[in-house]
Formats: structure tokens, sequence, C-alpha cells
């Protein structure tokens, strides 16, 4: 087991006290649920700004997107791209929306406009991608740390999940989004420390990492080609789009922060200030991902010691040095790319920096996990337990169920985390179930939005198309193999575009077919 130096553990304890510390500063204004959920509407813009950004850039974001750009391109790179159009419209329309409804959950509009279902069918959506990307978030953290210090992937989780529930259960909102603020510092310097270092250590410096990176191809942005059915520019801007848009648009994560500025300029300024911030830096990681491929490409005997670690956690404890060396050969660059910056800082950063880079990760963890815990918990409370269980419920009861929600979905997503142990991806496995719970939130909100005459009956008809047709493009296994011709030819990413679309546009049709009936009886 890799023991940190002193002062190393003294760095990332004390970070870990600091945000705890926060969670009991700001515990003493949580006298209610307004303070809890909304800080009484008093955070600044630019502040919530860098809470959204923080979010965005969790730890998949960390590890994720360098092992993305190390094992294949620059082709997520056009999911941030696509960022600037979807806050353009969710600035324009949707955050006046939820400021003029006052509503603090998301989803209590659909109610309004559909009935109860579609309030319950976003509800149980939204509380799904969250598990999803609070687990995925957690193994990101633990996957890093795990190289970092020795210690068993659960036992990171576990460790940094009970701060994390700590500080978030203790100080509500208000303590997420300033804590997110210092995060959002942390790891940005934390990415810029460790692009430095690789650059510094690379022979040749960045001409070389240039000329490798041109030779391979590693700075495309995809193919230009009108093709749907693989990860083409095309198809990631369009996955990037819908997405952002769910994000800024539907996320509670999101629509909750618009409620604790002090006004609708503050709001919209918050999107953009999130925008400005995230596209450069999730450019940064793509930069650190392409310098790790060139600097491992002039080390093959570091590759292939990240080769070997990651077939031997691919295979049973009993498996031979002999096939251990034949499943490491035939390992794929993007079989392992998740493990290269880890190994990176464990075998390159002096005492004291891992200390800092650590800090970093774990700052890019916990922005992440706290506001889905938070909104989780908002989420239930509002939607769930008040609308269906204790309609009466009090104030002074209100707040005790926001705790003890906002502590079971932390121990869910940490539990969520501890199942995703062996995956080779997380930032695939992120992009995959946040297409699949998403598509039919967005497409459901967009058919109320825009069309006023669609009815409740041709909602709830289009959204069970709309989800089996996701079920059908995300779970191709369900058909049979003797049958695999009528599995989706399409590429995976385009869950989310599609799901959203044949919700919208089968309930406007639908709306359609019946305003043709009810003309032809009035005739």
């Amino acid at each position: 087991m890799k023991h940190l130096p002193l002062l190393d553990l003294f760095i990332i304890l004390f970070y870990l006290i600091a945000m705890v510390a926060v969670g009991v500063y700001f515990s003493r204004k949580n006298k209610n649920a307004e303070q809890f959920t909304r800080a009484s509407g008093k955070i600044p813009g630019w502040a919530i700004g860098f809470s959204i950004y923080a979010t965005f850039l969790s730890s998949n974001t960390f590890l994720g997107v360098p092992g993305k750009a190390f094992g294949s391109n620059w082709n997520a790179f056009v999911f941030s791209l696509s960022m600037p159009l979807a806050a353009w419209v969710a600035s324009k329309y949707f955050v006046p929306f939820y400021r003029s409804t006052g509503e603090i959950s998301a989803y209590t509009h659909l109610e309004h406009r559909f009935g109860p279902w579609a309030r319950t069918y976003a509800v149980v959506c939204f509380l799904l991608t969250q598990l999803a990307r609070m687990g995925s978030v957690f193994f990101g953290i633990a996957l890093s740390l795990q190289a970092l210090t020795g210690y068993s992937m659960s036992v990171i989780m576990v460790v940094t999940g009970i701060c994390i529930i700590v500080y978030t259960v203790l100080g509500g909102i208000e303590a997420v989004i300033w804590t997110e603020v210092v995060q959002a510092v942390i790891k940005t310097l934390g990415a810029l420390l460790i692009l430095y270092l690789v650059i510094e250590d690379m022979p040749g410096g960045m001409s070389r990492i240039l000329e490798i990176g041109g030779q391979d191809h590693k700075f495309s942005l995809g193919s230009f080609a009108p093709d749907f059915t693989t990860s083409t520019f095309w198809v990631i801007l369009l996955y990037g789009f819908f997405i952002n848009l769910n994000n800024f648009g539907m996320d509670q994560n999101y629509v909750q922060r618009y409620h604790t500025a002090g006004s609708l300029r503050e709001a919209v300024r918050s999107v953009w200030v999130c925008v400005k911030l995230y596209v450069p830096a999730s450019l940064l990681f793509f930069i650190i991902g392409t310098c790790l491929y060139a600097y491992y490409d002039v080390h093959p005997e570091l590759t292939q010691a990240i080769r070997l670690q990651a077939a031997a956690e691919r295979l049973p404890h009993a498996a031979t040095p002999e096939l251990i060396a034949r499943t490491a050969a035939a390992l794929k660059p993007s079989d392992f790319g998740d493990k290269v910056m880890p190994h990176f800082m464990v075998n390159r950063l002096p005492t004291g920096l891992v200390g800092l880079v650590i800090s970093a990760i774990l700052s890019a963890a916990m922005s992440t996990i706290s506001s889905g815990m938070n909104a989780s918990a908002t989420v239930f409370t509002v939607d769930i337990y008040k609308r269906y269980f204790n309609k009466g419920l009090s104030e002074k009861r209100f707040l005790p169920v926001l705790y003890s929600a906002t502590l079971v979905f932390g121990l869910a997503g940490m539990g969520t985390g501890i199942a995703m142990i062996g995956i080779s991806s997380v930032l695939d496995v992120w992009w995959t179930l946040s297409g699949i719970f998403a598509g039919g939130m967005l497409g459901l909100f967009l058919l109320g939005l825009i069309s006023r005459r669609t009815g409740n009956m041709a909602a709830l008809t289009a959204t069970i198309i709309g989800v089996a047709v996701i079920v059908w493009m995300a779970l191709p296994g369900i058909i049979p193999e003797r049958y695999a011709f009528l599995r989706s030819p399409l590429d995976t990413n385009m869950v989310i575009v599609i799901g959203t679309l044949t919700i919208f546009l089968a309930g406007m049709l639908l709306t359609g077919i019946r305003k043709d009936k009810t003309a032809a009886r009035e005739k």
C-alpha cells in the first residue's frame, strides 16, 4: 500500500475539515426550509455561476475527459461547444419561466399542465439521473485516490461520502454554493498544475506533444460526415445541446440555484458565468489528456505498467501472470484511459503537491455530489413526500424531512458508486445513463411549454411512445440475436435526441389529430 507523506495527509485533512466547518457555519442560518432550499434569494449571480460551473466540472470531467482524450481524440469536446446555444435558449425562456412560477421544484408545473403522472414521471427520471451522476462521481474519485493512497475504493467512497453528507445536511444550499465557489477555484488550479507538470516532464516539451498528437490524430473533433450511427461531430453536438438544455432547463440542481439569486438578471448572469468558465476549462482537460498520451508514448514502459494493472483488475485474483500479460496486450488505450492521470500523479508528483491535487480531485467530486444531494432531497420532499404522504406538512416538520432525505440520497449515491466498481470508462457510463433518464423529461417539458393545446391523454400517450423508443435504443440486448436487424442502428448518444423529439413530435401529432376530429364533429 502506498503511504502518503505527512504533509500531503495534512493538506487533505485540512481541506476536509474546512468543508465540514463551512456546513457547521451555515447550519446556524438554517431556521426554515426557505433558507435551506433557496438561501432566502440572497446569493449573487457570479457565485451561483461558479457553483454551476463546479457542478459541471465533476470528477467525471477531472478523470473521464483526460481519459477520453488519451484513448481517442477531442470528439467529446464538441459537447462543450454546444453549451452556449443551450445556455442562450435557457436564459431566454427557461430561467424567466421558473422565476415567474416561484416554485422551488422544477417539476411542480408539470402537474398543473398535464396532471400528477407527469410530475411523478419527471421526478423519478430526475432522481435516477442523480443516482447515476453521484455514483459515477463517487467512482471517479475513488479510482483516482486508490492509485494515490492504496486504500480500497469502497473505503475511499465511505470516508469522502461522510464528509460530504455532513456539510450538505448541516449547511443547505447556501453552504453548497459557497463551498462550490472555493472548489471551482481549487479544481481549476489543480488542473493547471497537472498540465504544467506533464509538459515540464515531457522530453521535447510542448512541441513534441503537438507533433505526437498531430501524427496520431488526437486533436480531431470527429468525422463531419452526416452519419448518426457512430460518434461523429454531429452526434456529439446534438447530444451536447439536448443534455445541456436539460441541465439548464430541467435539472433541479440548476433550477434551484436560479431561485437563490436576488433577481432574474442575476439568475441569467449565473448561466453565462458558468458557460464562460466551463468551455475553456473543459478544453484544458482535453489538452491534459493529449499531453498524457504523448508523455506515455515516449515512455512505453509506463504504459505497459498501466496495461498490466488494468488487465489484473479485469481478471480473477487467481489469474496467472501469463494470462494477465495476454489480456494487457489486447487492451486498447480507451480501455485504460481513466487510469492514466492517477498513474502519472502517483509516480511524478512531488510531496506536498500530491495533497493539493488530491484536494482538487476531492473538490471536483464533492461539488457535484453535494448539489445532487440537496436537489434530490428538495424534489423528494416537495414532489413526493408532501404531495403524496403529508400534504399538510408544517414548516416545523419540513426541515427535518429535508435533513433526512439529504442523508438518504447521500448514502444511495455512495452505494451506486460502489456498485460501479469495475467499469472501464466513467464518462461513457455517465453519458449513457444521463441520456436514458433525461430524454423523457426534456421532451415532456418542451411539449408542455411550446404546445398549449396538448392535453393530458396526448401527453401521456406521447410519453409512453417516447419511453418505448428510449428503451429500444438504449437496451439493444432486449432484442434476441436472431432479430438483431430490429436493433437501433444509431449511436447510443442519440438516445436523448431521439427520445426527446419522439415525445415532443408524437404529442404535437396527437394534438393535431384530436383538433381535426373536434373540428369535424363541430361541422
